[in-house]
């Protein structure tokens, strides 16, 4: 067991050749032109993000995490993260450069994501994004949780522990990636409701109520949790979000009765009023209960919300393209009717569709 110290090497964890290289504390000043502020692009409760530029065969542009030596996120999760990292390979898993461990730092360098968080886009930058755009992220993220869960490459399953809309970065071409392991813990496969006892960690909002209860972590904790940012990503409100009324600051509390009463669309984001079909929304809302079910064993797996979401984006593209084709004013007001109501012609709410997924 790793104790609290910020000194103690991990060598001995990892098979020969798989630990990421070790920078010095020197190079690392170098890259941020020692920690300048200037170059301060993200911070939270483990400490501050830096952009810098370190030569790696040629000069890279990265991103440095500097954990605070008070932060909560100690030596265990430094580690935890080097390990996760060097052993895993996928384009939707943010990638791990090196780290420093020197003069008492503990200091992370990844792959620079340029656009950020999907956080930062849906909740402070009020970035436009379509519903094509938001689908895309959403499998980019599930794919990388479908690779984790399956244990593919590394022979045992993850569970991340921490998913959420600020642990998925965007780079250049707005690909998700998911990052920050610190929290993850491994999970035999092979076993689907396979549990591993810990203490309850992660975040308010996105936590699975099952392990939050009882201490019992599975991988259908971190899909209730992807739960969670699908309805964040369609509604465009903060997984805790005090606009919401007093009884219900925690949006699947607030979102439920929508949710369940096929009324999903009286909560989207404004700005995708008019682009998502009665189809695709009704699809989505199923995955998203899929997700949701309150016992792990009744709730989808990632494998089964990835083919969900290609599912539904096939089918938006299919509406985007049939639109382009025929052309707008072709549809007239029944283009308005089938983008905006839920209601047929006797003004009763047509039933939530019935997304059918395999069992992979």
């Amino acid at each position: 067991m790793l104790g609290a110290g910020f000194s103690e090497d991990p060598a001995s964890l990892f098979p020969t050749g798989l630990l990421c290289p070790k920078f010095s504390l020197s190079e690392i000043k170098s890259a941020t032109q020692d920690f300048d502020q200037s170059l301060l692009i993200g911070q939270g409760g483990f400490g501050k993000v830096y952009k810098g530029t370190m030569k790696i065969g040629t000069k890279t542009v990265v991103a440095i995490k500097r954990l605070d030596s008070t932060s909560a996120q100690g030596a265990a999760e430094f580690w935890a993260e080097i390990e996760m990292l060097s052993m895993l390979r996928h384009c939707n898993l943010v990638s791990l450069i090196g780290y420093c461990n020197d003069s008492k730092e503990m200091i992370l360098v990844y792959e620079y994501m340029p656009n950020g968080t999907l956080e930062d886009h849906l909740h402070k930058l009020h970035t436009p994004l379509s519903l094509s755009q938001r689908l895309k992220i959403c499998i980019g993220a599930a794919r990388a949780l479908h690779y984790l869960h399956s244990g593919t490459g590394t022979n045992q399953g993850i569970i991340h522990r921490d998913v959420k809309s600020s642990n998925i970065l965007l780079d250049n071409k707005w690909a998700a990636k998911i990052s920050d392991f610190g929290l993850s813990k491994v999970s035999p496969i092979g076993v689907p409701l396979s549990y591993v006892s810990t203490l309850i960690k992660g975040t308010f909002g996105y936590f699975d109520p099952e392990y939050f209860s009882t201490g019992r972590l599975t991988r259908k904790s971190d899909v209730f949790s992807f739960g969670v940012i699908l309805l964040e990503v369609l509604c465009r409100k903060r997984a805790v979000d005090r606009s919401l009324d007093d009884e219900n600051w925690g949006l699947v509390g607030w979102a439920q009765d929508f949710l369940r009463g096929g009324k999903l669309k009286k909560i989207i984001d404004p700005d995708l009023k008019g682009q998502v079909s009665l189809k695709c929304l009704n699809d989505y809302a199923k995955l998203v209960d899929g997700c949701l079910q309150t016992r792990p064993k009744l709730r989808i797996t990632m494998a089964q919300v990835v083919y969900g979401l290609e599912s539904i984006l096939a089918l938006h593209e299919r509406s985007e393209n049939s639109i382009a084709t025929t052309g707008i004013t072709t549809f007239g007001k029944k283009l308005q009717k089938y983008f905006f109501s839920s209601e047929d012609n006797s003004g009763k709410s047509n039933s939530t569709s019935i997304l059918c997924l395999p069992r992979l």
